[in-house]
């Protein structure tokens, strides 16, 4: 049975914060810091902390921007992180919003009624919630029949859950699958972190899967593909709902997202570019084949490493996309998002991948061809 990518929508909150204003923040609550604590930092107690730039964030990461649930409470020097007022539990969530609008983009650009899904996958790094689902609430406000469940794969989010969805179509379990990914990230982020402050960003992509009988003859059929995992701490969280139940309770900086990005970059890169050419031989395409890569969104030198030992050569820009100077890092929802925006310009039969990396450490891959 042939699966194809039928459509793909997106979201995006209305504000957004340039490295500038990030820089402004986080170097005023260095400045504060170290005043308030200039004798401990004088007796050798405690450490100063360095200021940040904006030239050095560009050049670690190629972010310049991000967008945001909440400007004013990231850019608070006494707060740095968003609001989120609390709704009741008779109002959409905030992450089932965020989904719903990204899966009725998808919807509308496909031509197609939600009673013509089956199934919600809602695959993200970023879950509001345990219980209920979040997939089963969007695909109650989205009015679809069927089934809906949650996963998570941190930064494979994305690709795990298409490949869900695929598999579900090629067994016959359903011929529509919606697979939402709702990334609210920057609530897990430290922002008074010189090294990860700047890294992630808000979005919410989705993509309609489906059987070709019901495709029709538009979109990208899926010629192959894997997922991998290997269990590393070097990109870690520990948020969860134990840490209440934890004595002493952890200091709440020990629940936001930590990594040892030098260690990652040093092994997932490798990892990455040798499991997508082993991949490509499996199924018996070439990477002179791939027109395009649409990789995982965190690093713009990870990108540009992987991208350039799979190739085998230098490449072009449109040839391995980036959406960081937009978007920052969007986990799960990272190379989804660059497919969403730079998937133009194919003809029938040209070829490209979809390819996610990240904490676990877990990867995936995607192979597509345009109908």
């Amino acid at each position: 049975m042939s699966v194809v990518i039928r459509s793909t929508g997106l979201w995006v909150p209305e504000e957004t914060v340039s490295n500038d204003e990030l820089v402004a923040c986080f170097n005023a609550y260095v400045e504060k810091f170290n005043a308030d604590n200039a004798d401990a930092i004088a007796r050798g107690n405690v450490e100063a902390l360095n200021p940040s730039s904006t030239a050095f964030i560009e050049k670690a990461s190629g972010i310049k921007s991000r967008y945001t649930i909440d400007k004013d409470g990231v850019l608070d020097v006494d707060r740095m992180r968003p609001r989120v007022k609390p709704r009741p539990d008779e109002e959409l969530a905030l992450t089932a919003e965020a989904g719903v609008a990204a899966a009725r983009d998808a919807l509308e650009r496909a031509g197609r009624d939600a009673r013509d899904v089956d199934a919600v996958i809602c695959s993200a790094t970023s879950m509001q919630r345990t219980y209920p689902c979040m997939a089963i609430e969007m695909q109650n406000a989205l009015g679809i029949e069927g089934f809906g469940f949650d996963m998570t794969v941190a930064c494979s989010s994305g690709t795990f859950g298409m490949i869900n969805a695929i598999n579900m179509i090629e067994t016959g379990m359903a011929k529509s699958v919606l697979v939402i990914v709702p990334e609210i990230t920057t609530p897990q982020l430290n922002f008074r972190d010189r090294d990860s402050h700047f890294i992630f960003g808000d979005v919410a992509v989705a993509m309609l899967i489906e059987h070709e009988d019901a495709a029709g003859a538009d979109g990208w059929r899926v010629l192959g593909r894997n997922m991998m995992t290997r269990f590393s701490n070097n990109i870690r969280s520990n948020f969860g709902f134990l840490n209440a139940s934890e004595d002493p309770e952890p200091a709440f900086e020990d629940r936001y997202f930590v990594q040892e990005g030098r260690k990652v970059f040093k092994e997932v890169c490798p990892m990455v570019a040798d499991m997508i050419l082993t991949d490509m031989a499996h199924f018996g395409l070439k990477p002179e084949e791939m027109k395009r890569l649409w990789l995982h969104q965190a690093n713009i030198n990870m990108n540009m490493m992987v991208a350039k030992k799979v190739f085998g050569r230098d490449f072009e820009e449109h040839e391995a996309p980036v959406i960081l100077d937009e978007f920052a890092n969007t986990a799960g929802a990272g190379s989804l998002v660059a497919f969403h925006r730079h998937n133009d310009g194919f003809e029938p039969g040209e070829k490209g991948l979809i390819c996610s990396f990240g904490a676990g450490y877990s990867a995936g891959t995607v192979f597509v061809e345009k109908l």
